[in-house]
């Protein structure tokens, strides 16, 4: 069985491609949930008016959908609480 754990290390390889930090890192992922063989992500990007944000979930969906496991990902886009820098993990900030 698929697990959070599984999702997160694949996400740790999606990146903004505006910043060269993974989204796990940047903060972006508010939460994950697996159910069955669908992955249920809760997310934000770093602005409501990202211009790499179809890329971005493209990207996200398509590797979680490539766990052994994972039929189907769901991507929910929320704004609350909002994206600030300061959300970076201290191990990003230190690289």
């Amino acid at each position: 069985m698929v697990t959070k754990e599984d999702v997160m290390e694949v996400l740790k390889k999606c990146y903004d491609p505006e910043i060269p930090i993974n989204i796990v890192d940047l903060r972006l992922v508010y939460d994950v949930d697996v159910e069955g063989d669908q992955a249920n992500i809760k997310m934000t990007l770093t602005t409501p008016g990202c211009p790499m944000a179809a890329m971005i979930l493209d990207n996200i969906k398509q590797k979680v959908e490539s766990i052994d496991g994972i039929k189907k990902a769901e991507i929910e886009l929320v704004w609350d609480p909002p994206w600030t820098p300061d959300r970076i993990s201290k191990n990003a900030k230190n690289d």
